[in-house]
């Protein structure tokens, strides 16, 4: 099942507990077989340096361990490596110019060949370009180039979606009788969306092997074409095909889970991409999931991953599924890997009044208001601690250094992520709260999509529905209902958050029962979209300020004692919840403007007076006016990994330099027809109205035209409206009546003015 190279054992029972020594084995099944029957209640294996090939799984049930402690680890001091590939033995002859092939073998499965442990693009177009920030390069013809192309079967699409909240994945199955392209798949996202027209790239295709580093895989003739990477010579290469797309799973189930298990020193690598099989829509998110990755815990109790190394592998790293009690991830390095990091996924089952679409909701007299979960099917008090996440999601885009969802009580603490194509941090749903996300290094987040965070977050839990006059007009009767799912409250904590592309914090759709606080935002701010009891204090928002989104009525939300250096960006909110006061404004303008909107009587303005701000130390002196309105000082010192090894290869966000200025003001609105119109205007705009990009044109006020408030008008008679002055002008050039694409709770409609 499991092949290796020899086997050699060395048994011994010291201290109650019995010791496998497992050197370059034939079978790591043969240890795994003893371990039920060992003397003693605990058994330690000691893999000896080496790399271990894996065909299919690993899977440690409660039957194999039979009630024992279980430690897998490497032998101290000693490389040990689990590999999901196979090697292939080439015998390269030349076929054309520099391209080379060799017969490896009729149908096989070959999604990702390995060059020295490192994996090789397949033949693509675009050709990889690593100085591309999106998916290493995309073009808009990509998918017209089909009629160069006499068989794409078999060959990939990979795109954008076109709101740019993911990426959708597709197989060619051919062409159809106009030459144009049989797709199959797009289902990795929960909110269906066409690809984007620009951000996309094909893979897998013969006649775009072109470029150093590429290779093609004929199954029909068995052949393996590669155009060698620069500096390798392919004679003495080592090449393998990855085969599995799990290497270790701990099966068990909340009757009968996997106990005490821990894993340490283990460098799990070259899998299988698992990007079609992304598929499973979780609850109201905008995210499908695999419930896979290198290793899988199910079903499992105390189990421990600590010290372990993931890299290249095709999808998630570690992911754990459905009920899982009392988990540890601890100072694992993660990286370079095609999906998430480390998933806490529970069972929507585990959900009450579940709906399954973002625009799906239950009515309020068929909800079940019994508040929690509604199986133990879910991961509770789970830890991921001191962990590096960097370079992830390097095929899917929809994914997160740390992802939680339908799970309780999980604590994100001292892990340093970085360059990711999304969120950092994401928290898919209110289910079920308890969660702590505190001193933690976050930066380079969102580099290939928009709208999201750092840390990002959703509520769209069993009260919840896009639309706002229902919601407003359901919890002005039951304002309670936040609670159903969101039983305990989130806190985010002791932070340092960077975000060039979107939020440093960005609470979604819904996101309740929060507690942030003592948090360093370096760049994008803090967002609130709808939701209930958030409590936002002592937090320093660097360069940037507060967003609040299109607020329910009565939220209970409180904003008080933060450092902000620009305005207020306020959008739709009628009611400023339970209290925004107390907060330090960089200018008299700024707070001005807040005070005219009802808020911040006791706010001042001032230099904060930071320490050091210069080298990221935001600690005010004594003599601020922050100290005024009752800020307190947190340590600057203790964001992201501790452990030394980790610490020593961990960068660091770019430290910005404090910006000066006036503050900055809105769009002015204009007058067309009865209605008060303004242009969209940047990331707050689309965040707030759910567009594709920064353009259109929002009606704040409607007044007789037939269009409703809010509505963002994106093309007349089908022409696009970049903003308002072209949205007058296209009118006056056209007859009535007008057909005007519009988005309206986040759905297009269409509106005909007569």
């Amino acid at each position: 099942m499991y092949r290796f190279l020899a086997l050699i054992f060395i048994a011994a029972h010291v201290n109650a507990q019995s010791v496998f020594v497992v050197s370059t084995t034939k079978t790591l099944e043969a240890a795994l077989d003893r371990v039920a029957s060992a003397p003693g209640g605990k058994v330690v294996i000691r893999l000896r340096a080496g790399r271990y090939a894996i065909d299919e799984p690993i899977i440690l049930t409660p039957a194999m361990l039979n009630h024992h402690a279980l430690t897998i680890e490497a032998f101290p001091q000693e490389d040990v490596s689990l590999c999901g590939a196979e090697r292939i033995s080439p015998q390269w002859t030349v076929w054309k110019g520099p391209i080379l092939c060799t017969d490896i073998g009729k149908n096989l499965s070959v999604d990702q060949l390995y060059c020295n442990g490192r994996p090789l693009p397949m033949a693509r177009y675009p050709n990889l370009d690593t100085t591309q920030a999106v998916m290493n390069g995309t073009a808009a013809d990509a998918l017209t180039r089909a009629n160069r192309w006499k068989d794409p079967e078999g060959g990939y699409v990979h795109a954008i979606q076109g709101y740019e909240w993911g990426s959708l994945h597709y197989r060619i199955e051919g062409k159809d009788d106009t030459g144009g392209l049989v797709l199959k798949g797009g289902w990795q996202m929960a909110r269906p969306a066409p690809m984007h027209p620009r951000y996309r790239y094909v893979e897998n295709i013969f006649e775009e092997l072109d470029a150093p580093g590429e290779w093609y895989y004929d199954g029909a003739s068995g052949r393996l074409y590669l155009y060698p990477p620069p500096g390798v010579d392919p004679v003495i290469a080592r090449f393998e095909r990855s085969v599995t797309n799990e290497l270790v799973v701990l099966k068990g189930n909340a009757g009968e889970p996997v106990r005490d298990v821990k894993i340490t020193g283990i460098h799990f690598t070259e899998t299988n991409r698992t990007f079609m099989l992304t598929r499973e829509r979780l609850v109201r998110s905008d995210w499908a999931i695999y419930r896979g990755g290198a290793l899988v815990l199910e079903g499992t109790e105390r189990c421990r991953i600590e010290d372990c190394t993931f890299t290249y592998l095709g999808g998630n790293a570690i992911f754990v599924d459905d009920y899982d009690r009392s988990d540890t991830i601890r100072s694992c390095s993660i990286g370079h890997i095609g999906a998430s990091g480390i998933c806490f996924v529970g069972d929507t089952a585990a959900a009450r009044s579940a709906a399954n679409r973002y625009e799906d909701y239950v009515y309020y007299p068929a909800l079940d208001t019994t508040p929690g979960p509604r199986t133990e099917n879910y991961p509770a008090q789970c830890l991921a601690e001191d962990n590096l996440i960097r370079y992830i999601g390097e095929t899917e885009k929809q994914v997160s250094g740390v992802e939680i969802d339908l799970a309780a009580g999980i604590t994100v603490r001292h892990n340093t992520i970085y360059h990711t194509p999304r969120s950092g941090i994401n928290i898919g749903d209110g289910c079920w709260g308890g969660h702590v996300i505190e001193y933690n290094d976050v930066f380079n987040t969102v580099l290939e999509t928009g709208d999201h965070g750092a840390f990002n977050s959703w509520g769209r839990d069993r009260f919840w529905s896009p639309d706002r006059r229902y919601m407003d007009s359901l919890m002005a009767v039951h304002p309670g209902l936040y609670l159903l799912d969101a039983v305990q409250p989130n806190t985010i904590r002791h932070n340092r958050f960077r975000c060039d592309h979107g939020w440093d914090i960005d609470l979604d759709d819904g996101s309740s029962n929060y507690r942030i606080y003592d948090n360093v935002c370096l760049h994008g701010g803090l967002k609130l979209r709808e939701g209930f009891h958030r409590e936002v204090y002592n937090n320093i928002l660097v360069n940037n300020s507060f967003h609040p989104h299109v607020w329910f009525i009565r939220s209970g939300d409180i904003f008080e004692r933060n450092i902000v250096m620009k305005p207020y960006f306020p959008i739709q909110i009628a009611q400023w919840g339970l209290r925004v006061d107390s907060n330090l404004f960089p200018d008299t303008a700024a707070l001005g403007a807040a005070q005219k909107r009802g808020t911040d009587a006791h706010s001042l303005a001032g230099d904060p007076k930071f320490g050091g701000a210069a080298t990221g130390d935001y600690r005010v002196r004594s003599t601020s006016p922050a100290v005024v309105i009752g800020f307190v000082n947190f340590s600057m010192d203790d964001f992201g990994v501790t452990d030394p090894a980790l610490r020593r290869v961990a960068a660091k966000p770019v430290i910005p330099a404090l910006a000066s200025g006036p503050s900055v003001s809105a769009v002015a609105p204009a007058v067309w027809l009865d209605a008060t119109i303004k242009s969209v205007d940047g990331p707050g705009d689309r965040s707030a109205y759910g567009l594709p990009d920064e353009q259109g044109v929002v009606v704040l006020h409607a007044g007789n035209t037939g269009l409703h408030d809010n509505d963002v008008i994106r093309a007349l008679n089908g022409h696009p409206v970049k903003d308002a002055d072209a949205l007058r002008s296209l009118y006056k050039t056209v007859r009535r009546p007008v057909t005007l694409s519009v988005i309206r709770n986040q759905q297009t409609v269409s509106v005909r003015l007569d």
